[in-house]
């Protein structure tokens, strides 16, 4: 009896002994310095516990808490997991949308800057060769506009072969021209087959388009590689866009954003740097891949803008286009008695026909008038100075548009250059922006952190990404 009586004074005596610890443990945690938290991500006052709670429900933070008492329920916990995923992938698409405005918004720049060069090149041509040749242009005229068609069908498709648009270009233009300028004789299909096979070997053109052939080969693919550029990697960050973070990842972001509200820490606390890096890290895998094929993408672009501002220079070809052909007539037309000479010796002399007028590319002194427009020198002899002062004034604006749209142009490449430059090793430091945007404890407070189970006032961290 003695010892039943000394049992039940030992029980009594330590039952509030262990009641008033565990009430300890409970009052340690204060629900109500979380509540107004908890109220902005979206919950009702009704369902957030007003006392501590058993954390044995939870499943991310419910291992983190203080004495197995949490502030939030299971359900709150998934909530706040979904929510912990919104704003990281918000956060990441944001980010990732700053540089495709910018990648985008310079490819229709760039784009629609090379679109009016052509347009302004095609029109320049079609007065001047109006102008100069009268009714015999209008009467041919589809063969110039023809490869402007073409030109602008490999910019903007990147179909046709360019050496075969310009061998099409200069041998059609030989045939209509041997036939304007032998207008005695009649010809058949048969017939100007033969005088475009000569046309190598003739060179009535003189250089010129093997010149103008190869510049036109390098400007348009170097410029069309540049364009590309822009749009195919503003596509890909447009893609990147739409991952989303795995469930490995959004329950990182809940144990270092959220669960210390849980655990009933003030809302403020921030993670600390190390924590915040590692978790990113692992919900940024798939990005980090894309950094070496982003930092080559960089490079190439570099390279490529350097030929545009230099030797591939687009509006130092396309602007004055219209005099280099013009010139290669000139050639033709200079040697033209010694061609037909020659095209008669290796396919026969044809049948005269019907005496036609003299050619208009003889009347009105045309052949003397193209000769007084400027040439550029590196496509031939400089042109004669009669009736220079005629066109002096018509040359000296063309001049000074030219020369301010080459201005626009390099500045526009420069600046493109510059800006997918300052996008090298994007995807390796994606982490780091976000963490430095808002997520992390700033550098001057570090004794007063999240590292992922408590506050840390040296600021260590764990890994728990």
């Amino acid at each position: 009896m003695l010892q039943i009586i000394v049992h039940l004074i030992l029980c009594y005596c330590t039952f509030p002994t262990t009641y008033g610890v565990v009430m300890a443990k409970k009052s340690l945690l204060n629900c109500d310095i979380a509540k107004t938290y908890f109220v902005t991500e979206g919950f009702l006052l009704s369902e957030i516990p007003k006392e501590p709670i058993p954390s044995k429900e939870l499943r991310i933070c419910g291992g983190i808490s203080s004495g197995g008492l949490v502030c939030c329920t299971s359900d709150m916990e998934d909530r706040l997991q979904m929510n912990a995923k919104d704003k990281h992938d918000k956060a990441t698409k944001q980010t990732l949308q700053r540089l495709q405005y910018i990648l985008h918004t310079r490819a229709i720049k760039f784009h629609d800057f090379f679109n009016n060069l052509l347009k302004t090149s095609k029109r320049s041509f079609h007065e001047m060769f109006k102008k100069t040749y009268g009714i015999l242009y209008e009467q041919n005229a589809n063969v110039f506009t023809d490869l402007f068609e073409e030109l602008e069908t490999y910019y903007t498709k990147g179909l046709g072969n360019l050496d075969e648009v310009m061998n099409t270009f200069f041998n059609t233009l030989y045939q209509k021209m041997f036939t304007v300028l032998n207008s005695q004789y009649r010809f058949d299909n048969k017939y100007l087959e033969c005088v475009g096979q000569h046309m190598k070997e003739m060179k009535p053109f003189g250089d010129i388009p093997q010149k103008l052939g190869v510049q036109i080969k390098r400007s348009f693919i170097a410029t069309r590689a540049f364009s590309q550029a822009l749009q195919v990697s503003s596509e890909v960050l447009k893609k990147m866009q739409q991952l989303k973070a795995t469930d490995e990842c959004s329950a990182a972001l809940t144990r270092m954003t959220l669960c210390p509200s849980c655990s009933g820490i003030n809302e403020k606390v921030l993670a600390c740097n190390n924590m915040c890096e590692n978790v990113m890290k692992g919900c940024l895998t798939q990005h980090a891949a894309l950094d070496s094929d982003w930092n080559q993408f960089v490079e190439a672009v570099d390279k490529v803008a350097e030929r545009l501002l230099g030797p591939f220079n687009i509006e130092l070809l396309v602007q004055p286009i219209n005099y280099k052909i013009s010139e290669a007539i000139m050639n033709f037309q200079e040697n033209s008695n010694d061609v037909s000479q020659r095209v008669f010796a290796g396919c026969g002399r044809p049948v005269l026909g019907r005496r036609r007028k003299r050619s208009v590319f003889n009347e009105n002194n045309n052949f003397d008038k193209l000769k007084s427009m400027n040439v550029r020198k590196d496509f031939g002899p400089k042109a004669n100075k009669k009736d220079e002062n005629d066109e002096e004034k018509h040359h000296e604006k063309k001049g000074e548009e030219h020369t301010s749209s080459v201005i626009i142009l390099d500045k526009l490449v420069k600046e493109i250059k510059q800006r997918i430059r300052d996008s090298r090793q994007f995807w390796l430091y994606l982490p780091y922006k976000l963490c430095n945007d808002g997520l992390v404890v700033p550098p001057s407070n570090t004794n007063d952190c999240w590292n992922g189970t408590h506050i840390d006032k040296d600021a260590a961290a764990i890994d728990v990404a």
